[in-house]
């Protein structure tokens, strides 16, 4: 999950450079960041412990020369995060900058101590500068050392390697991380992906896994594991080099938050057509999902969450069996999969590596691919055969908001889209759901604004419990998961999701007075009247409810709850997206009322490229 960048400059010092690369990467990780430079032929570093911050303050105290440097920011795997494990590693004649995990660093460590190597950290990276400093002390020149190492190593990483004396060398390889290089005039970059390098360059070219790059002023040569020189395009991104800031919010994290009802309109709008008033989804991804037996959706986290409402929607909707599994453990049941059968993955940053390795073992069995995705030009985009982009923008805050939400809108268009192909949905039926879709950002706007008072002075009650229960039915259990997910990430309380019908099957054993259960269930909801007996049953044994509802939702309770979040009414199949808004909400301010870390919280980090 690090971020890696290097740059080749004509005539620049490349260290500013390098932080303002590693700080548009800093949502892949915030434990340590450290630069290398080459300055008179020698490699300089400088690392720091903690956030980008912390070295780029130590860098104003004492500027570093060269024109040749590599950068990384990082998400401790092997090793604490502190400043000896932080990247570069270095010895005399290499610095290594590593994204991923090399699995037999052991025995190449082993390997290494016999000849005398001596080892300074406790990561697996540094086995890699040894590994090359070994292959040059025997007599290789830096590209031949550099490649006998990488054929040593297994696992997946991303490397970049600065060599000294070689002010016009850059040598990288991706093998299951993503790897990016960048084009410039008399300028040569390398980054984890192309946000990184957005300022800086345009033209781009994605490394595929087992590529290993040679990168001067004068160009790039690509080779693959064999040796033989590989063509990769040179493609122009789309990439804004704009920086994104707070604005007038305390915390991307809000800020995200407020942006929903806008991005959500976006994303509406590429579904919606204005004039015929129709749901207009892709005709290859309408066709591949009326064909298909049976549709397997696999993401990891929030993104899981998502799927798992889709789940209603494309089977209570377009009639569409489907199967949801996390990422992690998908490939890994070596699933039997239908023959034309269609696979759709969710991921934000579209490099999420257990939903990429899904990705690909669903290609083996023979499964048409789709994937939705809010980063363009991602490695999950590249290798799907029909993409669908969320419109959230970029979204900085580690605890996703606004691309949840617009995954959700996605997914909701799709399930509509393959029910009117089918004939599920009536012409009439569809005019007004559409209806009711352009009417989504206005009610998202209008559950921010009703929530968000009530939802402080609740969070102040709740901030210093241990343990949280977060309850709901059909459409809602998958909001109470990602509602109880939240609360984890950024307030650091345990809090625990549950289907409402399962409290009695066990997790009722927890309830006493200290322990606040969250409740998402509207009026609307078939089930409202069985959730509100779940309700009963908590308060009966002293448990102190949160009930998120709807004026009619708020009538029909049969006992008084401690706290209410009331919202305006919606149609059912709209109530996903609306009810995940308040759970945010409450995340977000018992963060604020503990003090902790909203938008970098801790051992976290936005993209998860490691297994």
């Amino acid at each position: 999950m690090c971020g890696i960048v290097g740059i080749l400059s004509q005539d620049k010092d490349v260290a500013p450079l390098l932080v303002e690369g590693l700080r548009r990467l800093e949502y892949r990780g915030y434990d340590s960041a450290g630069i290398a430079t080459l300055h008179e032929g020698k490699i300089t570093r400088m690392r720091a412990e903690g956030k980008l911050a912390n070295l780029d303050a130590k860098l104003k105290k004492s500027p570093m020369s060269g024109h040749a440097g590599i950068g990384h920011t990082r998400w401790a795997t092997h090793g604490g995060p502190t400043e000896n494990n932080a990247h570069p590693h270095a010895t005399d004649r290499v610095a290594v900058v590593h994204n991923g995990i090399i699995e037999n660093y052991v025995a190449l460590r082993e390997e290494l101590q016999k000849d005398q190597c001596r080892f300074e950290t406790e990561t697996d990276t540094e086995v890699v500068a040894h590994l090359v400093t070994r292959n040059l002390k025997q007599g290789m020149k830096p590209q031949q050392a550099a490649m006998a190492a990488f054929d040593r190593l297994e696992g997946a990483y991303a490397l970049a390697l600065l060599f000294t004396g070689e002010d016009n060398l850059l040598i990288g390889v991706r093998q299951g991380t993503p790897l990016a290089v960048g084009y410039g005039e008399g300028e040569m970059y390398m980054a984890s992906d192309s946000y990184a390098l957005a300022p800086l360059t345009k033209k781009i070219s994605f490394l595929e896994d087992g590529d290993r790059v040679v990168v001067t002023r004068a160009g790039v040569t690509i080779y693959n594991k064999s040796g033989e020189v590989q063509n990769r395009p040179i493609r122009i991104t789309a990439q804004s080099g704009a920086t994104t800031g707070k604005g007038e919010y305390r915390h991307f994290m809000i800020k995200e938050i407020y942006e929903q009802p806008a991005v959500i309109g976006d994303t509406l709008n590429t579904f919606i057509n204005p004039a015929t008033g129709k749901i207009t989804v892709p005709e290859n991804i309408l066709s591949a999902l009326d064909h298909a037996p049976r549709l397997t959706m696999v993401a990891c986290g929030t993104a899981y969450y998502a799927c798992m409402v889709g789940k209603y929607w494309f089977e209570k909707i377009a009639r569409l069996p489907v199967e949801i599994d996390v990422a992690s453990e998908f490939r890994y049941r070596e699933a039997p999969l239908p023959q034309n059968g269609v696979a759709l993955f969710v991921s934000q940053s579209g490099e999420t590596l257990d939903t990429l390795e899904a990705l690909r073992y669903c290609k083996r069995e023979q499964q048409a691919i789709i994937s939705i995705v809010n980063t363009i030009e991602s490695t999950i985009e590249r290798e799907s055969d029909m993409v669908l982009h969320t419109l959230a923008g970029p979204e900085i805050g580690v605890a996703s908001t606004k691309a949840f939400t617009t995954q959700l809108t996605t997914l909701l268009c799709m399930a509509l889209g393959l029910a009117v192909r089918r004939g599920l949905l009536s012409g009439e039926a569809e005019i007004k759901m559409t209806e009711s879709l352009r009417h989504l950002p206005t009610l998202v706007a209008e559950t921010i604004r009703t929530a968000e008072k009530p939802i402080i002075e609740i969070a102040r009650d709740i901030a210093d419990t241990r343990d949280v229960l977060y309850i709901g039915r059909s459409y809602m259990y998958p909001v109470a998961l990602e509602g109880a997910l939240k609360l984890k990430e950024i307030s650091y309380i345990h809090a625990e999701g549950y289907a409402a019908g399962e409290m009695k099957h066990g997790p009722i054993a927890l309830i006493d007075e200290t322990v606040p259960v969250v409740v998402v269930s509207p009026g609307s909801d078939p089930l409202f009247e069985k959730t509100a007996s779940n309700v009963q049953e908590t308060v009966a044994r002293g448990g102190q409810v949160l009930m998120i509802t709807d004026g009619d939702g708020a009538a029909r309770m049969h006992v008084p709850a401690r706290w209410q979040v009331r919202l305006g009414p919606a149609p059912i199949e709209l109530t996903p997206i609306l009810y995940t808004i308040p759970v945010q909400l409450l995340a977000y301010h018992v963060a604020i009322a503990k003090g902790t870390d909203v938008d970098q919280p801790r051992n976290l980090a936005k993209s998860v490229t490691v297994e």
